[in-house]
């Protein structure tokens, strides 16, 4: 067998609103299963519009005793590690253990040197700092420790490090909305360039503050107020009666490997990535850009070497923002002109919101699993298109191969990243 150093996807993570591992995520996107709703848990003071796709009654104990094939001595690492830590930290641990162990890296994995962490988020921890502030003020050397340590980023790459005995490059990325692709992008070139066999990409929980939720109100881009009382339907993408983006929550982990090392350890590709694009608009400012977007989805197929016509199905950035959706058709449509009535477009923030920091990752493990299944997941609020002239998936589950598809995520600030995946 001819061996090349092909880039691929051996092992997946995730803890979501609609599902804590794959198997229930996966399931859920068939069904439709959406994880929007009214808030449970009010804070003071309230926000003007409360929903959310939020991580509701996880236990951080229970989900790794769900992680299958875990030995006792990783087990009560694992516990150690994330007894008292953060939220954000726990969901990490638990995604990443998923990945890990599905990736068979628990029995047979490369030299700790050949390992690399990425981890894709910034200010994670905003609900955790918020919530100590009144405690804080009242008696500051209430902090423990360990603060210090524990709204850094950094800290989950101490952290997965020490889990998964990682001794190659680790780092931190952000991209805003397209933070997840970025981390997938990073993790991918450190493979590609043989600076690693393996490297672990975590999209982390954007655990927000109400101060945070109700800054992305005000600057009008998160909606849900026609929807209040029906919060299922809040999240519209390329719908016309689209208001802004629903606030979701997921922590999500790919492993990727080298061809050499996956086929050296006799582990499958669930899927390959054949390229991807990332650039900046040059643009402080939240408003996306039609020419950044087509030139990410372009150069990614470019250095695919594919065109348009090779393309099946595109899992679209999709936020349900009327800008931004209608800027993203503009830029699909410019893009693949005549082949346009030959692909798909789906958002799965339709079903989990926007996942802010995980999304990228979050919509590749869709995206991986929709191609693996041959199905194609409800957008299940889309009742009138803001286009006639593509095709988005509707409001039912539907038998679909998918060859090769496009995976995009556009982040404020001007940045625009496109993924090229291929079954395997």
């Amino acid at each position: 067998m001819l061996i090349t150093n092909k880039v691929g996807i051996t092992g997946m993570g995730i803890v979501s609103s609609i599902g804590n591992d794959i198997p229930s995520f996966s399931n859920s996107l068939k069904t439709g299963k959406s994880g929007i709703k009214k808030a449970t848990i009010l804070k003071e003071p309230k926000i003007s519009v409360d929903l959310s796709a939020r991580i509701e009654d996880f236990s951080f104990v229970d989900s790794i005793d769900y992680v299958q094939g875990i030995s006792e001595d990783k087990y009560q690492h694992a516990k150690r590690l994330g007894r008292r830590a953060p939220f954000v930290i726990q969901t990490s641990i638990v995604s990443a253990l998923e990945a890990w162990f599905n990736a068979r890296l628990h029995y047979n994995k490369p030299l700790p040197e050949r390992i690399g962490v990425i981890v894709a988020g910034q200010n994670s921890t905003q609900n955790y700092q918020y919530d100590l502030i009144s405690k804080f003020m009242k008696n500051p050397e209430y902090l423990s420790p360990r603060y210090a340590l524990e709204f850094l980023e950094t800290n989950q790459v101490g952290v997965l490090s020490e889990l998964f005995g990682i001794e190659g490059e680790g780092f931190v990325v952000g991209g805003a909305s397209a933070t997840g692709n970025v981390g997938v992008i990073k993790g991918y070139q450190l493979v590609k360039s043989g600076l690693v066999d393996v490297c672990l990409v975590v999209g982390v929980v954007a655990d927000l503050s109400p101060m945070d939720i109700q800054g992305f109100i005000n600057i009008g881009a998160m909606g849900g107020k026609k929807f209040i009382d029906q919060p299922e339907r809040a999240c519209r993408p390329f719908d016309k009666k689209h208001e802004g983006f629903i606030y979701g929550q997921a922590s999500a982990c790919v492993i990727l490997e080298s061809e050499t090392s996956a086929s050296k350890r006799e582990v499958p590709f669930l899927a390959e990535i054949k390229g991807y694009s990332f650039n900046i608009d040059s643009n402080s400012s939240a408003n996306p850009n039609i020419n950044g977007e087509a030139k990410a989805m372009l150069s990614a197929m470019n250095q695919a070497k594919i065109s348009s016509s090779d393309i099946d199905y595109i899992n679209t950035h999709g936020s349900s923002s009327p800008l931004g959706d209608k800027t993203e058709v503009e830029a699909i449509t410019k893009i693949f002109k005549k082949d346009i009535m030959n692909l798909r477009l789906n958002s799965t923030k339709g079903l989990t919101g926007h996942c802010l920091y995980s999304a990228g990752v979050v919509e590749t493990i869709a995206t991986v699993e929709q191609m693996r299944n041959g199905f194609l997941h409800p957008n299940k609020n889309l009742e009138t298109p803001i286009s006639n002239e593509l095709q988005f998936c509707g409001g039912k589950y539907v038998d679909y191969q998918i060859d090769i598809a496009l995976s995009n995520s556009f982040g404020f600030g001007g940045i625009n990243t496109s993924i090229v995946l291929k079954k395997r």
